[in-house]
């Protein structure tokens, strides 16, 4: 048996909409008609092309035959720099995002200090942050020069003999992620704001129970701000799967470097698909790269749940 509120609901969903909701609604739509736009012709088709691409020999100009798996078995069975690739790339996002964390949070703990002077260097350590694109990258190049860069002319001072940073196979990557580290302001920035919006009556209460700075740090300062910890955690994860510039670059147009020690994934897709023209192969990666960072995404999602403190609770 249906109650008053019931029937009630059900004329008002039978009601028509007068010319005036009419105009509005209208208007909503047409606000949201950009995006829209986007979705579908920007996101949605190019993803459903390129899925079905992945399954083809699509070389941009002339063909584009449906050829099953084939993509996907020469890219697991038969091409080692796939492998390659995904090894580099791993070992660059598997140094980096703990290392550029770290040393964000470490960094936005020096600059939360409540001394003089302290917006001067705030600025100056969020600088790189705003610096980007080429232009850095040929300025790391400079500071790399094995025989006149800064780096092993201020390591020659102290008596240690410089690497052949960008030549040297051993090398390359830790040169990209000290490069990386280099510009962590942008995250301390995220940190510095979320130190700032921790209560101080916790650090107080602590103190008065004699807690250690340590203490204080790892049992308030860690929970209060891993919210931000995790979220940067994982924009930064998926961004270091993303890495591309840094290896174009840097190496001479794009081959990989030494031995293939900076060929990184996008960077071998891209060559197969702007230098090679093997758009079908290149989108079967790139589908291979979405399935990877989807699922280690997820894992990460997984974990959030036995580290990541709310400070409402988590919905």
């Amino acid at each position: 048996m249906k109650t008053n509120a019931e029937t009630l609901t059900q004329k008002k969903k039978r009601k028509k909409l007068s010319p005036l909701a009419r105009r509005e609604e209208l208007q909503g739509y047409l606000f949201i008609l950009p995006w829209l736009v986007g979705l579908f012709g920007i996101t949605l088709f190019p993803m459903l092309f390129s899925l079905y691409g992945s399954f083809t020999n699509y070389d941009v100009t002339s063909r584009m035959d449906f050829i099953g798996l084939r993509n996907y078995t020469r890219m697991f069975a038969s091409d080692p720099l796939f492998w390659k690739s995904l090894y580099n790339t791993l070992y660059y996002v598997a140094l980096m995002v703990p290392l550029t964390t770290i040393g964000s949070v470490l960094l936005a703990l020096m600059l939360n200090e409540r001394i003089a002077g302290m917006r001067v260097f705030r600025t100056i350590y969020y600088l790189p942050a705003v610096l980007s694109g080429v232009g850095v990258y040929f300025l790391w190049i400079q500071l790399l020069n094995p025989s006149s860069g800064l780096i092993n002319t201020l390591l020659g001072w102290v008596g240690i003999p410089g690497p052949a940073w960008l030549s040297d196979p051993m090398w390359t990557k830790p040169a990209i992620i000290m490069m990386k580290l280099w510009g962590v302001g942008g995250g301390m920035l995220l940190y510095l704001a979320s130190l700032q919006g921790v209560p101080s009556q916790l650090y107080e209460s602590a103190k008065l129970d004699g807690a250690s700075a340590f203490r204080r740090f790892w049992h308030i300062t860690l929970p209060m701000i891993s919210p931000v910890i995790f979220f940067d955690v994982v924009t930064s994860f998926i961004g270091g799967f993303q890495i591309f510039q840094e290896g174009y670059v840097m190496t001479d147009s794009g081959n990989g470097g030494p031995m293939g020690s900076l060929l990184f994934y996008n960077l071998y897709m891209w060559n197969q698909a702007f230098q090679l023209f093997d758009m079908g192969y290149a989108m079967a990666m790139a589908w291979v790269l979405f399935v990877i960072v989807l699922l280690l995404t997820l894992i990460n999602l997984r974990m959030s749940r036995r580290w990541v403190y709310y400070e409402g609770g988590e919905d």
